[in-house]
């Protein structure tokens, strides 16, 4: 008997928590019978839980929550076209929340994917409509905000269509698709490159100018010091010889006789030197004859 007793309460007790939910805040909730959305019977349409604590009948109602926050929906860059039939890679985002949740649940079976999926389709048509309206300069030079206001307004049928109120749209970056980037980059490159070659050869040339220009500049200089060192040269020779010249004819002997000591101190300067001369050849004059020594 008493086994039974705590078999009926444990029952009951969870009959009792599973007839209770709570729809959280930020969250509202929809109930199915037997998969079926419960109505409103007065009303016939469908009963949207607020937060709160709320009942249900065991085993037989399901609650499906759905989040009433403002979410983002943040999908990868899109091609769109200008009015020049030009290409631009479009990066975009969008805040949207739930408002309707009859019409949301209808439209999307309560998938966020599915909402995302036809939230941005419609999105994009609003984009894509005053891109093709505009030039590439026309949207870089300003008409980005324009451009945002009008998707905004574009997407505001959302609201009926989808039970989704999109609270803004914004642009994060306007390119240029890859491949056309990637060949004016190249084009660029090469323009760059031709302007350096030019540069390199033009800096070339003026160094073979200034090398030329430089080397005539030594070649001039280098005769110019060779011409002035042989006139220098040859005035010293003059010099010297017209000195010569003068100390002979004051003294043609002393002279003779100073020669031949000088000629005697280099031909016997080393030991190892050898000599084969006449005794009696005009060499060895003044150490024969001692007599031209004293005059």
């Amino acid at each position: 008997m008493k086994n039974f007793s705590i078999a009926i309460i444990s029952l009951l007790l969870i009959l009792a928590v599973s007839s209770v939910f709570v729809i959280y805040e930020g969250q509202r909730g929809i109930v199915f019978q037997f998969s079926k959305i419960k109505r409103d019977s007065a009303t016939d349409e469908m009963m949207v839980y607020a937060p709160g604590l709320h009942f249900k009948i065991p085993f037989i109602e399901t609650v499906r929550k759905l989040d009433a926050r403002i979410q983002t929906l943040d999908e990868p860059a899109d091609r769109f076209v200008t009015s020049e039939k030009k290409d631009l890679m479009v990066d975009s985002f969008v805040k949207w929340r739930i408002v309707d949740f009859s019409t949301y649940y209808l439209r999307t079976s309560g998938s966020v994917d599915n909402a995302r999926a036809l939230l941005k389709q419609k999105v994009n048509n609003g984009l894509r409509t005053e891109f093709g309206n505009r030039t590439i300069k026309e949207i870089v030079s300003g008409d980005r905000s324009a451009i945002m206001t009008k998707a905004l307004e574009s997407a505001a049928s959302s609201r009926e269509d989808l039970g989704i109120e999109v609270v803004d749209v914004r642009i994060k970056a306007i390119n240029l698709p890859t491949e056309i980037s990637n060949s004016i980059y190249e084009r660029m490159r090469a323009e760059r490159t031709a302007v350096a070659k030019e540069h390199r050869s033009q800096g070339q040339e003026q160094a073979e100018i200034i090398r030329a220009t430089i080397d005539a500049k030594v070649t001039v200089m280098l005769a110019e010091a060779q011409k002035n060192a042989f006139t220098i040269r040859g005035e010293g020779d003059a010099m010297a010889a017209k000195v010569y010249a003068d100390a002979y004819s004051k003294d043609a002997d002393f002279y003779s006789f100073y020669r031949s000591l000088e000629a005697y101190e280099k031909s016997f300067s080393s030991k190892n030197d050898i000599m084969v001369v006449k005794p009696d050849s005009e060499f060895f004059r003044f150490l024969k004859d001692s007599s031209d020594v004293t005059k």
